[in-house]
């Protein structure tokens, strides 16, 4: 029989990243109230919300590319603040909106770049297998230059990098934003299948409430550095908590 220990043990072995009270001001603007957010290990979160609203902001404090000014981010369990920020970014995988790819770097060493840095063996067939499972064969894209790749290809290079390190911990900043309708729909298709193979725990930043419905097991809306409601995609369509939470959902049905 566990004990009362053993089950808080339990419950804290399954929170996987944490924001306790995280807040954060940029000169004159509270771009981050006091906010709470726990994700469990293997779960994937959307943060929704109009610019401003915070999402990029709490984003950016689970790989420490922003600094809470108050309150405590906790990755793996432990205080993120008392960690190297190097070593934490190296250990998350990390896409950007635009992908952030090095220009001068073909396809395979923009891909290999994460298991490179970590001194892990082999970094090219790392980099390699994450192609291919991104939907990129490196024989026939590996020797490219970025200038020379669509902006879903881009994407799915930048993806493949996050990836390609097998990270358990994996941060999504708009990465489907940019790109035209029928390029984001098959890259949110390969992320949802990809994410479900790897089982990984995922956050994920988007202004689109239907993408935030069809890729996260749980959704936070935020508004102006807060959250107003969180749950998943089916208690916020069931319960929308306030009148806010209410009109994007009205919207999102048009």
């Amino acid at each position: 029989m566990p004990t009362a220990s053993d089950l808080v043990r339990q419950q804290n072995d399954t929170e996987h990243l944490a924001a306790r009270a995280a807040s954060k001001r940029y000169g004159t603007v509270q771009a981050l109230h006091p906010v709470d957010l726990s994700v469990d290990r293997g779960e994937r979160t959307a943060l929704v919300g109009e610019s401003g609203s915070g999402k990029t902001t709490l984003l950016r404090m689970f790989n420490r590319m922003v600094q809470p000014d108050a309150g405590q981010i906790r990755v793996r369990g432990a205080d993120a603040g008392a960690t190297d920020p190097v070593t934490l970014r190296r250990s998350v995988g990390y896409v950007q909106q635009e992908g952030g790819l090095l220009p001068h770097w073909t396809v395979l060493r923009n891909a290999a770049l994460v298991p490179d840095l970590l001194g892990m063996a082999d970094p090219e067939e790392r980099a390699r297998a994450a192609l291919d499972r991104v939907g990129l064969p490196p024989a026939d894209f590996g020797k490219r230059w970025p200038r020379r790749l669509s902006g879903g290809q881009r994407q799915r290079v930048a993806l493949a990098r996050a990836i390609a390190a097998e990270p358990d911990i994996v941060l999504l900043d708009e990465p489907f934003g940019a790109l035209d309708a029928i390029s984001r729909a098959r890259l949110q298709d390969t992320f949802g299948r990809l994410v479900g193979e790897l089982g990984v725990t995922v956050v994920l930043v988007t202004h689109d409430l239907d993408e935030a419905f069809r890729l996260a097991d749980r959704v936070a809306v935020m508004r102006e550095g807060r959250i107003e409601q969180i749950g998943t995609p089916s208690d916020l369509r069931a319960r929308p908590g306030t009148p806010y939470v209410e009109t994007l959902l009205r919207m999102a049905a048009r």
